[in-house]
């Protein structure tokens, strides 16, 4: 058999299988191009295809069937799978590849891209974002098997500013909070609209407040000096106040988390309380403050008396909710009076 290379109609393919022409002439054919080289690639590198596949093409006089159908090959066009001589028929019914975008076999005539164990129409694998066609170019395969094309996929493996949603140039002032990023200029105030840049704000729901915005907006105002409480402060009666403006009217001292009585509209610490505004006891003298004992009084004409102090002055009996005697200062039941 002589062989020699020929001019002629070359029918591109990327199918692995080797392709054959037969007649009746006895003669070889062969002429190669480029192999499909696909390297692996991931988002920060690109991969070059580059095709066809090589075919060979040739005559035979011998009789050769087709593997699945058994029918003549001689004279017709055919494909080998796994060695096994294949029409092109069954091999679009039987052994064609499914196309990764459409989901079309790809047909025997038709032009395939493989990549990673997945294969594509020549006119299908193209860029998930621009449509570029990608055969016989750079390209980029994301982990989630998108194919994009080297421009589109710097451009997506890129941060996006949460404000104008376009991308944050590497090199280029930005904001990051909570695992989202902005331009610095698009980082604003939710109800001025001024850049916020390096200051402080706060949040309400999603949105982003200048401090002043957000006390105008949002805060709560003391009771006392009627300023807006930006954070911390306590609530007493449904008011709130600043800690700091929360204090004892007489001594000053701070009365958050401490014990306090309030009189007239005005708060006192247990000591100032007991000195300078409780009410002494007839009995004993002491103030009566309502702390532990001496919850009960007992209250006649201008004086008062601790419950447990309201006794008769010779017998100790206790007047209280019954008839008594008062004799100057002294109090006596009934008994003790008739006896004076």
């Amino acid at each position: 058999m002589n062989s020699k290379y020929l001019d002629g109609i070359l029918f591109f393919f990327f199918h692995s299988p080797l392709w054959m022409f037969l007649s009746p002439v006895i003669q070889q054919t062969k002429r190669r191009t480029s192999l499909i080289i696909a390297a692996d690639s991931c988002d920060s590198h690109c991969s070059v295809l580059t095709g066809p596949r090589s075919y060979l093409s040739s005559t035979m006089t011998e009789r050769f069937d087709c593997f699945y159908c058994r029918d003549n090959l001689q004279g017709k066009k055919y494909a080998k799978k796994d060695d096994k001589p294949v029409c092109v028929r069954c091999f679009d019914k039987l052994c064609a590849n499914t196309c990764a975008e459409c989901r079309k076999p790809i047909g025997a005539d038709a032009k395939e891209v493989t990549h990673k164990n997945r294969h594509w129409h020549e006119g299908c694998f193209r860029c998930a974002k621009c449509y570029k066609p990608l055969a016989n170019e750079s390209f980029a395969a994301k982990d989630d098997g998108k194919i994009m094309c080297g421009k589109c996929g710097d451009r997506d493996g890129s941060s996006r500013c949460q404000g104008c949603y376009k991308v944050i140039t590497p090199g280029s002032k930005n904001v990051e909070y909570k695992h989202k990023v902005w331009h610095e200029e698009c980082f604003i105030c939710f109800e001025c609209k001024q850049p916020i840049r390096s200051q402080s704000f706060l949040t309400k729901g999603d949105d982003m407040y200048c401090t002043a915005c957000h006390e105008k907006k949002f805060a709560k105002h003391c009771a006392r000096c009627k300023e807006a409480i930006s954070s911390g402060g306590i609530t007493y009666q449904d008011q709130p106040w600043h800690s700091e403006c929360f204090v004892c009217n007489t001594c000053k001292k701070p009365l958050a988390g401490a014990r306090f009585t309030a009189h007239e509209d005005q708060f006192y610490c247990v000591n100032c309380y007991k000195a300078d505004v409780a009410k002494k006891c007839s009995g004993c003298q002491n103030p009566i403050t309502g702390f532990g004992r001496g919850t009960n009084v007992v209250n006649y004409e201008d004086k008062t008396w601790h419950e447990y102090c309201f006794n008769c002055k010779k017998c100790s009996l206790s007047m209280a909710h019954k008839r008594f005697v008062i004799n100057g200062n002294d109090i006596y039941c009934s008994d003790c009076a008739k006896k004076l």
